[in-house]
């Protein structure tokens, strides 16, 4: 890979500064930037690498304001951060894909192959599957009978896709995720023994959905667990039965989704965010890491915190009074001993 900062510059729309032949060869971080190198500048915390940075190019935002003088050539964009995911999306895109299957590998005779589909040794596809056109699923994935994988999917290493499942197009799902486990259905007996109950409901991953590894999401009891397009998962995230996400919504590690709640659109939960079942969680709620939620947010937009949640400038007001407790027992049992 060899491009110059104004070819660079060319295929985000940005404004050079500096030496518009500046050689780029490879990426860095900021502040481990070397010589033609790519980096980029998008969190004011990090303002103080750029003036020291060994990178030849930096992407930075058109507001930035330099205060000292900068030996490396800018290019200044309306969003850094975009503007670097935009070009790493484009050099993924131009690596090679692998095609074929691998042996050794079961693929049922019943089973529909699109064009350019890969299928890494090890793996095993049941019956009746329908797997769309330049789909990667790597070795030792698993993909049960009746599923139906879209275009362009990927399924990493390990994966495992549970029968009836339906992932949509553009998909990414990566290892040691479990899509369609049996959802957490028991029932009390007479004599205090737990009764399974069949979890015949499916999961339905929309397109651009991505869901990452070692997070598992279970099938519903009835009907189906849905995740809306263009929703993404991180890792050691639990889904339970029955759950609904909204579109272009972002969870964070290890939050973890109780039966039957309905969660809106454009949501970002932190990490360890835990949400009772049968809740309704309205569009564009912010939850801070480790929020609990055991009742309904219906404030489309809300930002809330601590656990049980509440509204974030009340959390923060009710923190500092919980800070000074031990000063305020303090003085209590001073005025007591009086």
């Amino acid at each position: 890979m060899e491009f110059t900062a104004e070819q660079i510059a060319a295929l985000i729309k940005g404004e050079v500064e500096g030496n518009p032949k500046a050689i780029v060869r490879d990426v860095s971080k900021i502040e481990e930037g070397r010589p033609e190198t790519l980096t980029f500048l998008a969190n004011p915390k990090y303002n103080h690498y750029i003036y020291n940075t060994q990178a030849s190019v930096v992407i930075v935002n058109k507001t930035f304001v330099a205060e000292q003088p900068i030996e490396a050539t800018l290019i200044r964009v309306d969003d850094a951060y975009r503007a670097l995911a935009l070009l790493l999306q484009m050099y993924q895109a131009s690596q090679p894909k692998k095609t074929g299957i691998e042996q050794p590998s079961y693929i049922d005779g019943s089973a529909v192959l699109g064009d350019f589909v890969y299928i890494g040794a090890f793996s095993y596809i049941g019956e009746k599957t329908k797997i769309g056109n330049s789909v990667q699923i790597y070795p030792q994935v698993y993909i049960g009978d009746g599923v139906e994988i879209g275009d362009n999917s990927i399924v990493y290493p390990g994966a495992k896709i549970y029968k009836g499942c339906k992932i949509g197009s553009n998909c990414v799902i990566h290892s040691g995720a479990v899509v369609g486990s049996d959802g957490f259905g028991f029932a009390p007996g007479p004599d205090g023994q737990f009764e399974k109950i069949p979890q015949v409901g499916i999961v339905i991953l929309e397109d651009n959905v991505e869901i990452g590894a070692n997070t598992t999401l279970d099938r519903a009891t009835m009907g189906a667990t849905v995740i809306r397009k263009g929703t993404k998962l991180d890792n050691l995230i639990q889904i339970a039965h029955n759950v609904e996400i909204g579109e272009n919504s972002v969870l964070a590690a290890q939050t973890g989704i109780a039966g039957s709640t309905k969660i809106g659109k454009n949501v970002m939960f932190g990490g360890q965010v835990g949400i009772a079942g049968h809740l309704k969680i309205a569009d564009g709620v912010k939850l801070a890491a480790q929020t609990g939620v055991g009742g309904n947010l219906k404030k489309e937009n809300g930002v809330y915190m601590g656990s049980p949640a509440i509204e974030a400038m009340q959390y923060n007001k009710a923190y500092v009074i919980f800070r000074n407790l031990p000063d305020l027992k303090s003085r209590i049992d001073k005025l007591e001993k009086q």
